[in-house]
């Protein structure tokens, strides 16, 4: 009766590969506690002392030094993802996806970094107004060249999926708006796991309230706000309002008014 068990050089295969798997896993690990303890390598050894250099040789060697240890640690980085997929059985086909995706993102970087460039650089551009008194408490604004009368407001909640929502995504909107004599303030909240759901609704319900009594002071108009939200950005928005109508049903005190929003519009939730 024929044996049904791999063959043996397949066995060793198999092993070395998971031994040098290994082994790049605890070099790695060993690499980042050595990085967090302040040292070159993790363990008891002590570092042998050597005669202090000048300032600036100093920090030109801790920035080549720096610089080589990014180096390194993106390579052993690189190298343990390709070798983990290669140990979980990816195939050519998911490198070929890969490299497509990789070329897809470089023909979409110039108009990337056209948006960045006016975003940092515009004249249009108020980045990061204060509103409140968490760090996340910031809001941009995007004003039109035309100033002459008041002009209707977008208060627009950008999404991220709770955790990785930023300001900055709804740049590209807010130019766009701006050009059509449209002034848009891009609200700014805590993701998680800096804050809950709550949290990011307080956020959001301060950054209306900002708009909603000094946007006039941009050239806004406060009789033509308007809310939108996309994505998680929509779900925190409609919470918003929600928790306002609450608020104002059961007499409470507020900053602003429901009544206040002319519209609300949800793109991809809410």
């Amino acid at each position: 009766m024929a044996s049904m068990s791999p063959p043996i050089h397949d066995l060793r295969q198999h092993d070395e590969a998971a031994t040098h798997f290994y082994l790049d896993v605890r070099c790695l690990i060993c690499r980042f506690l050595g990085f967090i303890f302040g040292t070159e390598t993790f363990g008891n050894h002590q570092q042998q002392q050597f005669p202090r250099k000048p300032e600036n040789m100093e920090r030109q060697s801790s920035f080549s030094r720096d610089l080589g240890h990014a180096a390194a640690e993106t390579y052993l980085i690189t190298r343990l993802t390709f070798t983990l997929l290669r140990y979980l059985g990816v195939g050519y086909r998911w490198y070929t996806r890969l490299v497509a995706l990789a070329c897809y993102a470089l023909l979409l970087m110039p108009g990337f970094l056209q948006v960045a460039y006016c975003y940092f650089f515009s004249s249009q551009v108020r980045r990061s107004i204060v509103y409140g008194d968490q760090p996340r408490n910031r809001l941009d604004l995007y004003l039109p060249t035309n100033t002459n009368g008041p002009k209707p407001v977008v208060v627009f909640v950008t999404g991220g999926a709770w955790i990785i929502g930023y300001k900055a995504w709804g740049s590209l909107l807010g130019l766009q708006l701006a050009e059509r004599d449209i002034i848009v303030a891009c609200v700014d909240y805590r993701n998680f796991p800096q804050g809950t759901i709550s949290d990011m609704v307080k956020d959001v319900s301060q950054g209306v309230s900002f708009v909603c009594n000094l946007i006039d002071r941009f050239g806004g108009d406060p009789n033509r706000i308007y809310l939108m939200g996309q994505s998680a950005g929509a779900h925190i928005s409609a919470c918003v309002l929600l928790e306002q109508a609450i608020k104002e049903s059961r007499g409470e005190s507020t900053t602003w008014s429901v009544s206040q929003i002319k519209a609300y519009f949800g793109l991809s939730g809410g």
